[in-house]
């Protein structure tokens, strides 16, 4: 799986980078920013929560 994020869709709230900060962090304007692209394991499932926690829902995650 890969994770996807639209950054013009991003409200700045920060819950993927609380839930998983291997795989996401935000910039100076709160805005994500991807990390890892094709998380595996635990990083996987932190990125598959964040997924469901963005209240934009600006990241989704694709087939490899």
């Amino acid at each position: 799986m890969s994770v996807v994020v639209q950054t013009n869709a991003c409200v700045g709230a920060g819950q993927c980078a609380l839930v998983a900060p291997d795989v996401f962090d935000q910039d100076d304007d709160g805005i994500v920013l991807l990390l890892e692209p094709d998380p595996e394991g635990a990083d996987l499932d932190a990125a598959t929560r964040a997924v469901r926690l963005c209240p934009a829902r600006a990241i989704s995650l694709t087939s490899s």
